[in-house]
């Protein structure tokens, strides 16, 4: 599995959108500095994610993020992939006993499919919005978390994976 946490907030960046011809649009922005995170795993072979919202990250979120995977998937050994972020070094770090992980190249985001669920939260979710509570941002995210987790074929597609599931399936 690949690992990684985003985070979202009631920040927004405008975006480009559609109008009329001879129409200006208004996108509203804000910019106010509270945030959510989004802890994610990912198979993307067979389409299988995880996620968590957590309030924060660091080594103790983490863990408990570990943790959770962990319990979901109690008879799989899972070989957990992630960047060298500080937290997922942290001496304090739990790691279940069914886990091991390993780490990413340094500079190489490319590298982790976690990321393409990242973009697609926030091209399909989050464009030009104004959130007037965290509440409500954090709705829209585990909203969009849970419709992904409801779609493995959805989720395999969007990690840019299809190749192997199609490979795996040549060769059975």
């Amino acid at each position: 599995m690949f690992q990684d946490e985003a985070r979202f907030g009631r920040t927004n960046n405008p975006r480009n959108c559609r109008a009329p011809p001879g129409v200006r649009p208004s996108v509203p922005c804000h910019m106010v500095r509270e945030y959510t995170y989004a802890y994610a795993a990912v198979a993307p072979a067979e389409g299988i994610p995880d996620s968590f919202v957590l309030p924060v990250v660091n080594a103790q979120a983490m863990s408990l993020f570990l943790f959770e995977v962990s319990q979901r998937h109690p008879d799989d050994f899972i070989l957990m992939v992630m960047d060298k972020a500080g937290r997922h070094q942290a001496k304090d770090l739990k790691v279940p006993k069914n886990m091991r992980i390993i780490f990413l190249p340094p500079y190489s985001p490319e590298l982790n499919p976690v990321e393409h669920l990242r973009e697609e939260i926030r091209e399909k979710r989050f464009p030009n919005r104004v959130f007037k509570s965290l509440d409500a941002v954090e709705k829209v995210l585990v909203g969009a978390l849970h419709s992904l987790e409801q779609s493995p074929e959805g989720i395999a597609g969007i990690t840019g994976f299809n190749w192997i599931n199609d490979l795996i399936l040549k060769a059975t």
